[in-house]
């Protein structure tokens, strides 16, 4: 049986509430995931992080880096504010051909980032050359003035092997700017793309473009995502993407200029970035918090965590480009390869219930359906409520009610995605830690990742059951996983 309580204070993180799957700071503040990059053995996640308190203030990068993106290491805050403003959010690259001359022939870290002085946002960079432990600012800062934008920040930079140099794509408004060079400190401006495209309720944050391989057809495509701060598919902030082709100066999408296809249908799902220099995959890292309730929600003494690593796949859907994602194998692969509750059968009025194990855990479920279907699980169970999800046909779905005590009219949510092909056969992995649940429908054709603050001090049930129709469990494993912080501290 599983009982929620909070944990003793001297306890490294074993607070009420703290994720053990997922990334968060030691304390205080952090949203964007900003710097992922691959160097040297090492994946870097650097972060908007503000080390004084636990509302949004004064921005720096903090950073940590993995062997593995399931184990996380803390270091010290990388880069300050100075005479420029605030560090915000933007990039970082390996330069392999010291294109900088900051390397003396060599090699290293260049971070790319937007220095933030009031309303004033300019594009500055910095460098390191012992593996991104410590960092020096270029001189020449800011390297790209404001050409009279209010917002206009969040470079993400990568070398286009094509033509030979850098590109950044950069949030201006409701549209991103794409800028070239050669050095990384002279930049021109190459084109403008996103006026009137996809979602415009909120103001674009966050871009990432980057080129992938349609699993499909065989074909290069682009990728270019986009955080918005408001109009996300269920309220407030979401992630959104478009695909199509980048010439190396100007982006061209494939799809109508009034579609919106978000990359994850949950309510918890911002900023998403990709890791540079990964050569042979695309792997992605989302704030997980909303804009409408961020500053709000009942954690301390650190606010806000990170999604899990994601691996993207580009496919087509009915002729239609689109992204899949799944979290990385090592997070949620079975330890034991057990299978409960396989072959039981699912009838109206007859469901599966069991206690649910402690948190982190993984519950995969392989459904066979008929056409009038509709399964349902609830994870924290106590006999009342509960999160909930289910398929049914034509969609998956997530329930999340109001929490106790309520922090914001905001966070109680109904979530839905439409299930493209055939209804026979779902796999749900469903992703739960203290305070997060996300969900993967079959091979991560839908993602939807929601915060959940569970009552506490009780102990948990986990139930299936058919709301409508007959169902069999064809698999099912529910596999506990290990602390990522257990092994680091004690």
């Amino acid at each position: 049986m599983t009982h929620y309580e909070t944990m003793p204070a001297h306890g490294y993180y074993k607070e009420k509430y703290r994720p053990h799957l997922h990334f968060t700071p030691e304390q205080m503040w952090m949203n964007d995931p900003n710097g992922l990059v691959y160097f040297e053995g090492e994946y870097h996640l650097f972060y908007q992080y503000h080390p004084y308190s636990t509302q949004w203030g004064p921005m720096h990068w903090g950073h940590a880096v993995s062997r593995d993106l399931v184990t996380w290491e803390h270091l010290p805050v990388a880069l300050h504010p100075d005479e420029q403003g605030m560090i915000f959010s933007g990039s970082a690259v390996v330069d392999h051909e010291d294109t900088t001359g900051f390397f003396d022939g060599g090699k290293g870290l260049v971070a790319v980032y937007t220095s933030a002085d009031g309303d004033l946002q300019r594009q500055s960079i910095a460098y390191s050359k012992d593996r991104g432990r410590t960092w020096v600012k270029y001189d020449g800062n800011p390297v790209l003035e404001n050409p009279g934008i209010a917002d206009f920040r969040d470079p993400k930079v990568f070398w286009h092997s094509s033509s030979s140099r850098w590109v950044m794509v950069l949030a201006a408004g409701k549209q991103v700017q794409l800028f070239t060079s050669e050095n990384l400190k002279q930049w021109t401006f190459a084109s403008s793309f996103g006026e009137g495209w996809g979602e415009q309720k909120g103001t674009w944050e966050c871009p990432d473009l980057f080129p992938m391989v349609n699993e499909k057809t065989g074909v290069e495509e682009w990728v270019l995502m986009i955080g918005i701060d408001a109009g996300g598919p269920y309220g407030g902030s979401g992630t959104q993407y478009f695909t199509g082709v980048f010439d190396g100066s100007a982006f061209f999408p494939d799809q109508q200029q009034d579609e919106v296809k978000w990359l994850d249908f949950g309510k918890d799902f911002y900023a998403a970035q990709s890791f540079s220099d990964l050569r042979d995959r695309r792997v992605i890292i989302a704030w997980m918090s909303n804009w409408q309730y961020a500053n709000d929600v009942p954690t301390d003494p650190w606010r806000s965590a990170m999604t899990l690593p994601r691996e993207l796949m580009l496919t087509k859907v009915s002729g239609e480009s689109v992204l899949k994602q799944m979290p990385v194998a090592d997070l949620i692969q079975s330890m034991d390869n057990s299978a409960p509750g396989s072959g039981v059968q699912l009838l109206p009025g007859s469901p599966h219930i069991q206690s649910q194990p402690d948190a982190p855990f993984v519950w995969k479920i392989t459904l066979e359906l008929q056409a009038d279907s509709h399964v349902e699980g609830t994870v924290f169970h106590t006999g009342e409520g509960g999160y909930r999800f289910g398929v049914e046909k034509g969609r998956a779905y997530v329930v999340r009610d109001e929490c106790v005590p309520a922090f914001s009219n905001h966070y109680a949510a109904e979530c839905t995605a439409d299930i493209a092909g055939s209804f026979d056969e779902v796999t749900l992995t469903v992703v739960c830690d203290f305070s997060s649940v996300e969900m993967f429908v079959n091979t991560g054709e839908i993602g939807m990742t929601n915060l959940y603050f569970p009552q506490t001090g009780l102990s948990h049930l986990m139930k299936l059951e058919s709301i409508k129709g007959y169902a069999a469990v064809k698999d099912m494993v529910i596999d506990q996983r290990p602390s990522i912080w257990a092994e680091n501290h004690s």
